[in-house]
């Protein structure tokens, strides 16, 4: 099954709605956001220190003198 996300003006998302479930499509309410479950798990996100940034500038050092071959 696919999932499909689509924006509907407020004054039409009933008519709509109704269509959708008449043509057998399943209808989800929006999820509303748990802020404190928000909070605690982006809290367990770590910060990049200098040296795991350094192969990132290394990187893009080597990409920026790469040469392409001319034809």
């Amino acid at each position: 099954m696919e999932q499909l996300t689509i924006n509907i003006p407020g004054s039409k998302s009933a008519e709509i709605k109704s269509f959708l479930k008449s043509m057998g499509v399943l209808v989800d309410s929006p999820k509303l956001l748990n802020m404190d479950a928000y909070r605690k798990k982006i809290a367990k996100i770590g910060a990049w220190s200098d040296d795991d940034l350094k192969v990132f500038d290394e990187n893009r050092k080597a990409f920026d003198n790469f040469k392409p071959q001319e034809w």
